[in-house]
């Protein structure tokens, strides 16, 4: 298809074009991905040496205790798409009882911390398709965490609000506030623990971090404040290797990770879509907005009911996003009003994402997150070991798929997203924040391969949200018009302004020489190339 290279939005960002290319949300990291390229390495290594230097340069979103997930082309077969899923289980201790005082899912503390898998994921990738030595990746991060970085002023923002809920972890202060207050922008940081850590990490391939010194610091710190993880739990992970699930639309196909992750909302989504002319509708109409929004509600029903760790779903991805089913869906949808349903899914806006791509043709989509900030709170201490809190995505409904229990892999936010055409790969992307992730692809979906928008311009243009509680929330830039339109049909329409609940979009689109890359004004980062 071709590419329309207007930028009609209030970014000034243009499109950027090279044969080999890093986006993501902080430039530093992307620097250090493209070093990587510059050095001879391929797209795996330059996404990995972004996203382990991310974990120095934007720690607010993510850490060194993240779990991760990641799809790619396998370089041998053009068209098969590869998955990787690195999130971590629960603690075998884990039971519902456990947790029969609460009302919700802990989110701070040991309770909140599942088995971190985000070095699984650095090491699988590696050992499976980088080129470069896995020690070469961690320089650019072991660099920055030694003699210091200059932190962005986004990230200063998140940091000072960490500052007031985190502070009273004695680890978080040690690590992340060794002043006694967060850096301000522009305010020089140096990370001495992630850097013993790194090299840790780096000369033992991960192998330290579940089965050694760096093990044993996070279960004594466990013991020490009554969490359950045992060696054991660390022991026994193991990153997974997973044919992803994809859903057919507008000519291309779209990839996500199969259940535990929410890639599967997307593709109920685009699946009902395709069953209704969306392409007759004007860009961002009412029509067109009420269509996609209608079609998201439908997607978020489906995960709230189904999804978990799908060794315990009572339905399948390939039954939920079965072609007859969908259509039944879409027949479900009127034109004329809305039929707004709450879910109680638990969400935050806090992750990073990160795209690469070389001139061979690979490309990596790859996605990783503390899920809440800085995640638990928990922050090993003389580690800088940050951990996520990704068991606060359990449920404790009863019976519930997702209900808490021991040695489960809990419901995920965060999705890479990966496209494919008759020709092969075709772009790469994510759009990280909570439940913006499944609602962001549907949107990139419908502005590149319906209306032709180039990947910056696509970013760039103003977004809907559907929040849990049902209501629609529209970014400044869409018509008055429209927004009362929408109310008419009877949506619950709420203007806000702040970028964190639209999330953040990195894309890499394959051209015939080379690829067109876009990355998010509403973050840091940028796209590099050459």
């Amino acid at each position: 298809m071709t590419l329309d290279w207007q930028t009609p939005y209030r970014s000034q960002r243009p499109p950027l074009f090279a044969r080999n290319v890093v986006a993501t949300s902080q430039p530093l990291a992307a620097q250090a991905g493209l070093s990587m390229l510059q050095a001879g390495g391929n797209a795996i290594d330059a996404a990995l040496a972004t996203a382990i230097a991310l974990t120095v340069l934007e720690p607010v979103n993510n850490g060194i205790g993240s779990d991760a997930f990641a799809l790619l082309n396998d370089p041998d077969d053009a068209h098969q798409i590869i998955g990787l899923n690195a999130s971590g289980r629960s603690p075998m201790a884990w039971t519902p009882a456990h947790f029969a005082g609460h009302k919700s899912m802990p989110t701070k503390g040991w309770d909140a911390v599942t088995v971190p898998g985000a070095v699984s994921a650095w090491a699988a990738l590696s050992d499976r398709y980088g080129s470069l030595p896995f020690a070469k990746l961690f320089e650019p991060a072991i660099h920055y965490a030694a003699e210091g970085y200059q932190v962005g002023h986004k990230t200063a923002y998140y940091w000072r609000a960490a500052e007031r809920t985190l502070g009273n972890f004695d680890g978080f202060r040690s690590t992340f506030l060794p002043t006694g207050v967060a850096p301000g922008a522009g305010e020089l940081i140096r990370l001495p623990d992630h850097v013993r850590t790194l090299e840790t990490i780096a000369e033992t391939r991960g192998e330290a971090f579940y089965r050694g010194a760096l093990a044993d610091a996070m279960i004594a710190d466990a013991l020490r404040l009554g969490g359950l993880m045992s060696h054991d739990d660390l022991a026994q992970h193991q990153a997974e290797w997973v044919t992803p699930i994809s859903q057919s639309f507008a000519g291309v196909k779209l990839h996500e990770i199969p259940p535990n992750g929410q890639g599967l909302m997307a593709l109920v989504a685009l699946g009902i879509l395709e069953h209704h002319d969306l392409a007759g509708y004007p860009l961002d109409s009412t029509d067109s907005v009420h269509l996609q929004i209608e079609a998201v509600r439908l997607g978020y029903r489906d995960i709230a009911e189904h999804l978990a760790d799908p060794a315990h779903m009572t339905q399948t991805a390939e039954t939920l996003i079965d072609p007859d089913r969908l259509a039944q869906l879409g027949s479900m949808i009127s034109m004329a009003e809305a039929h707004p349903v709450q879910t109680h899914l638990g969400a935050a806006p806090d992750t990073v994402y990160l795209t690469a791509a070389d001139h061979s043709g690979r490309m990596v989509s790859l996605i990783q997150s503390n899920y809440q900030g800085f995640g638990s709170g928990i922050v090993v201490p003389g580690t800088g070991i940050s951990l996520q809190n990704r068991g606060a995505g359990f449920s404790l409904v009863p019976d519930h798929p997702n209900q808490v229990g021991g040695g489960k892999r809990p419901y995920h936010t965060i999705i890479p997203g990966f496209v494919t055409d008759a020709d092969g790969p075709r772009m790469s992307f994510g759009v990280m924040g909570g439940h913006m992730q499944a609602q962001g692809h549907v949107q990139m979906m419908v502005r590149i391969f319906i209306h032709g928008q180039n990947p910056q311009t696509a970013s760039d243009a103003p977004r809907w949200h559907l929040r849990e509680d049902g209501v629609v929330c529209l970014e400044p830039g869409f018509p008055e018009s429209v927004a009362s339109a929408l109310a008419n049909r009877g949506h619950t329409i709420e203007w806000f302004d702040r970028e964190y609940l639209y999330g953040g979009a990195q894309l890499i689109y394959r051209l015939d020489d080379g690829y067109c890359a876009g990355s998010d004004h509403r973050k840091e980062g940028l796209a590099v190339g050459f």
